[in-house]
C-alpha cells in the first residue's frame, strides 16, 4: 500500500512541476526541457536524492512510452508533400551532419592521441540526437514554417543515420578487437533498422485504414494509443529499433490516411503529461560525475561534436542553395543529444569492459551538458529563423 502512495504522490508531484515549468519558461525564455531536465538532477541521487526509488523498472517504462509517441510524431514530417516541400535540403543536411560529425570528432580525438577504438566509437556516438527534446520545444513555442518542418524532418531520420554508422563502428572495432569477421554484427544492424522499418509498415497500414472511419474524441485516442503502444511493444520484443519503427508507422499513416490528421492531434493531447516524467527521470539518472574522470577528452568531445553539426549544416546548406537559413541555424538548432546516445555508450560499455571508464563518462558528462544546454540552441536557431519570436515563445 505504501508503494503505491508512494507512486501516486510522486506522479502527482511531477505533474505538477511540469506545470510550474511552463510559468518559469515564460518568465525566463529557457525551455521547459532543460528546466525539467535541471530539476530531474537537483533531485534525484546526483544532488538531493529526494525523488524515491519507485523501482527498477518504473522509468525505462514511461521512457518507451514518451520515445515510441515522439517517433509516431516525427513520422508525420515525413508525408509525401512535406518531403516534396523540405525533401532536398532534410536528406542533405542530415547526411552532412552525421558525416561531419562524425568525421571531425574522430579525426580529431585520434590527433590528440586518444586510442583509435575510443575515438571510433565517440565518433559515432556524436552523432545522435534528442527527438524528444526538439518536438517538445516545436510544440512548446507553437514554431511554424519551412525551417522547422526541414528541422523536424532531420530529425526523424538524423537517428537512423546515426544507428546505421554506430552499427557500421561498432562492428569494426569488434573486429580490430577480436582479428575475426564479424558480419554478424552487420546483420544484427540490418535487422535493428530494416526490422524496425517492416514493423512500421505493418501496423501503418491497418492503422491507416481505420483513421479514416473513427471519429474524433475518445474512438480515435484509444485506437491512437493502442497502436502505438502496440508498435512500441512489439519493437522491444523483436528487438529492433523503438523509435525508428514508430516513425515508419506515423509517415505510413500520414501519407495514407484519409483523416491522416486525427490520430497525431489524438496523441499530440496527451504526450505532455508522459513527457514531464522522461525528462525529469532522465535528469535524476544521471549520477555524480567525477571530472577528472572526462578530462581532456570530455571537452574535446563537446567542442568538436559542436563543431561538427555546426559545418555539417552548414554543408548541407551550401549543397541546398536555396535555403540560406538552414545552413546558418540548422547546426545550432541540432545540438540537443539525449537518450540515443546513452544507449550506443551503454552497448560499447558492455561489449568492450576495457574502454568503459573512459567512454561513459565522457557520454554521461557530454550528455548531460548537452541536454540541458542543447535546447536552448534549439530555441535561438528557431528565434533567429523567423519562427518563433521572443513574444509569443511561452
Amino acid at each position: 500500500m505504501d508503494s503505491v502512495a508512494t507512486i501516486l504522490i510522486t506522479l502527482g508531484a511531477l505533474l505538477l512541476v511540469g506545470l510550474a515549468t511552463e510559468a518559469l519558461g515564460r518568465r525566463t525564455q529557457i525551455p521547459r526541457v532543460s528546466l525539467l531536465v535541471v530539476f530531474g538532477v537537483v533531485v534525484g541521487p546526483a544532488a538531493l536524492g529526494l525523488l524515491p526509488d519507485l523501482g527498477p523498472g518504473w522509468f525505462p517504462t514511461v521512457t518507451n512510452m514518451a520515445l515510441v509517441m515522439i517517433g509516431f510524431l516525427l513520422g508525420e514530417q515525413l508525408s509525401l508533400g512535406a518531403l516534396r516541400r523540405h525533401g532536398r535540403a532534410v536528406l542533405a543536411v542530415s547526411l552532412a551532419v552525421v558525416l561531419a560529425t562524425a568525421a571531425l570528432v574522430g579525426a580529431g580525438l585520434i590527433a590528440l592521441g586518444a586510442p583509435l577504438p575510443v575515438a571510433l566509437l565517440l565518433a559515432a556516438i556524436a552523432t545522435s540526437t534528442a527527438p524528444a527534446a526538439t518536438l517538445d520545444l516545436v510544440h512548446e513555442g507553437r514554431a511554424r514554417g519551412p525551417f522547422t518542418e526541414t528541422l523536424l524532418g532531420i530529425v526523424a531520420v538524423d537517428d537512423a543515420w546515426g544507428l546505421l554508422l554506430f552499427g557500421l563502428v561498432f562492428a569494426g572495432v569488434q573486429t580490430m578487437a577480436s582479428g575475426n569477421s564479424e558480419g554478424v554484427l552487420f546483420a544484427r544492424a540490418a535487422w535493428d533498422l530494416g526490422g524496425a522499418a517492416l514493423l512500421g509498415v505493418a501496423l501503418g497500414v491497418p492503422m491507416a485504414y481505420l483513421s479514416g472511419r473513427l471519429r474524433p474524441g475518445e474512438p480515435m485516442l484509444v485506437e491512437a494509443l493502442g497502436m502505438v503502444f502496440l508498435c512500441g511493444g512489439l519493437a522491444i520484443r523483436l528487438e529492433v529499433s523503438l523509435l525508428l519503427a514508430a516513425m515508419v508507422m506515423g509517415a505510413v499513416v500520414a501519407n495514407l490516411a484519409r483523416h491522416h490528421t486525427r490520430p497525431f492531434h489524438a496523441i499530440e493531447g496527451i504526450e505532455w503529461p508522459f513527457m514531464i516524467v522522461f525528462f525529469v527521470g532522465s535528469g535524476a539518472s544521471f549520477e555524480l560525475i567525477d571530472a577528472r574522470a572526462v578530462g581532456w577528452l570530455g571537452a574535446a568531445f563537446v567542442v568538436l561534436r559542436a563543431v561538427g553539426r555546426l559545418a555539417g549544416a552548414g554543408l548541407g546548406g551550401l549543397a541546398v542553395g536555396d535555403a540560406p537559413l538552414v545552413g546558418r541555424w540548422m547546426g545550432l538548432a541540432l545540438m540537443p543529444q539525449a537518450g540515443v546516445a546513452l544507449g550506443m555508450v551503454l552497448v560499447a560499455a558492455q561489449r568492450f569492459p576495457e574502454l568503459a571508464g573512459t567512454l561513459l563518462p565522457v557520454v554521461i558528462g557530454s550528455t548531460l551538458l548537452f541536454e540541458i544546454a542543447g535546447p536552448v540552441c534549439t530555441r535561438v536557431a528557431l528565434v533567429r529563423a523567423g519562427e518563433l519570436r521572443e513574444s509569443e515563445a511561452p
